[in-house]
Order: C-alpha cells, then structure tokens, then sequence
C-alpha cells in the first residue's frame, strides 16, 4: 500500500466518481481505476459496489476512508516538519481571517512576510469570526485573525491590535448636525448591520446594551453579509451603521460618509491558535511579525 494509492482512493470515494477523481488529481482514468483495484486485490475486500454507472462505498470502504485519511494527514504533518527543517526555504501558511481584519489589516503584514520568506506560499481565506474560529478548531488554516469574541477550550487567543470603530452616515443625515445623545435618538433611525456570526456585528449588539436600547426595539432595515454591502447601503443612504474606521477610511476621505460625533470603544483585533497543533516556524515567524510594532496599527 502507497500513499498514492490511497490519495487515489480518498479522491474517488469522496467523489463516488472515477472520472472526476481523475480529473482532479490530474490522472488517467485507468490509472485511477487501476489503483483501487490493487488496493481490493492485494486485500481481497470490496471498497466499492458498482450501481448501474455509480459507484458507492461498501461499509468495509466506508471503514477503510477513515483510517486513510488519517494516514495522510499524519504524511502531510511530516512534510510540514522536514519543511521546517528546510528553513523557511520552502512551506505553507494558510491564514484564516474575519472580513474587516483580512481586507484591511491583514495583506500589509502578509506583504512584509512573503518579502522575509518568499519560498513560503502564503493562503488567505476570508469568512466571519464564526468560520475562522471552526477552520483553527478543525486545523483548516494554521492561524486565524479576527476581531470578535471567541469562546473555545480548544484554542489559544492573543490580542495583537486595536480597531476604531465609528458611527456613519451619509452627508446631510440629521445627526450630522446634532448627533445622537439619548436611546431613544438611536430607536429613531434605520439601521444597516452585518449578519449574525460577525465580530461587527458582536460588537453593534454590545455597544447597543452598553447604550441601554433594548434587544429588538432598533429599526434594522437591512442585514449584510459584508463590509462593503453595508458601507454602500449607507453611502445611499439606506440608514447608519457602526463600522470599523479601516473600513470607512477611503469614503470618509471622499466625502461618501460622514463620522458621526458618538464616542465608541475600541476594539481588539485577535490571533487564533490551535492548543495542541504544531505550530511550525512559518507560524511562529508570521506570529512574531504580527506582534512587532510593524504589525500593528
């Protein structure tokens, strides 16, 4: 048994499809079907049943899929650390980070690392505090960025910047000439928010407690699944928002949105690490930038 032929056998189970597990590991057909027949002949066990053109997973296969992943999971752990060894000559990183924190913050401190280590391929994926949390959990990305709360046993959390946010509307809202002062002044206009699961919108539902107005009394006219969906429905005038000033920077500049005078906390932007991961050296090395003055803002 290979470590190819169960990386074949991973792709065709998981696809219950010869020919387009082919195609994605860049095989041929035979090659492909021929790898799982080895596998069954050298073992004599059915790892597929063929159903008219379908093929599916017998329960020995389904057993068996288990069992292979984890071998190549443990293959590429190894890789990692004879990558390491290398000396940052060559490896991954894969960076998880929520919206604000790796559309704004995150790509300059990613610049000055591939600038340190361009043998390192570097990988951003974007979702919400929610998601970036369950990829560090589950060991889909190295380190996660982000800038809400996260409660989880499993992972280690470290404050690494601080955020503005500001209260924004657009030109010749009334608040741009007398702002919000009491609760009530805050139930009289519409809302744009971002959607359950963001640290904005963790954040919006805090500073809303803080503020005494209760759960469900704003007008929330619309919920938005980013940060750019949200700064043009204000830029319309659709209603005000609570955004980040990384996010409002450029329209504030051009004149598309005015700072509300509303006094707001600050915010932490956070690192997400696995407790009980290996952290290789690219990590540490990113970790180190992120915590130097260069990294922060």
């Amino acid at each position: 048994m290979t470590l190819e032929q169960l990386r074949i056998f991973v792709a065709v189970a998981e696809r219950e499809h010869v020919t387009q597990a082919a195609q994605a590991l860049n095989l041929t057909q035979s090659a492909t079907s021929a790898a799982v027949s080895a596998l069954e002949a050298r073992y004599q066990t059915k790892l597929f049943d063929r159903v008219g053109r379908r093929i599916v997973l017998t329960d020995a296969g389904r057993i068996f899929l288990s069992e292979a992943r984890a071998v190549l999971a443990r293959a590429g752990s190894a890789e990692v650390v004879l990558a390491d060894l290398a000396g940052l000559k060559r490896g991954s990183l894969k960076l998880a980070g929520s919206q604000t924190v790796a559309n704004y913050w995150l790509p300059s401190i990613a610049h000055r690392f591939q600038s340190r280590f361009p043998g390192i391929a570097l990988a951003i994926t974007i979702g919400n505090t929610e998601t970036v949390a369950a990829q560090i959990h589950d060991g889909s990305a190295d380190l996660g960025f982000v800038e809400g709360e996260v409660d989880d046993p499993a992972l280690a959390i470290e404050a690494v910047a601080e955020d503005e946010l500001v209260l924004v509307a657009a030109p010749g809202h009334p608040w741009t000439h007398t702002p919000p002062s009491t609760s009530g002044d805050l139930k009289s206009q519409r809302w744009i928010v971002r959607e359950q699961g963001s640290g904005t919108r963790a954040h919006f539902e805090a500073i809303r407690a803080l503020r005494g107005v209760e759960t469900g009394s704003l007008d929330i006219a619309l919920e938005l699944p980013s940060n750019e969906s949200v700064r043009a429905a204000v830029e319309a005038g659709a209603g005000v928002a609570i955004m980040s000033r990384l996010v409002t920077h450029a329209s504030l500049r051009a004149g598309t949105l005015v700072a509300i005078d509303f006094t707001l906390p600050k915010r932490s932007f956070f690192v997400l690490r696995h407790k009980e991961r290996y952290a290789t050296r690219a990590a540490r090395e990113f970790l180190a930038l992120v915590r130097s003055d260069d990294g922060r803002t």
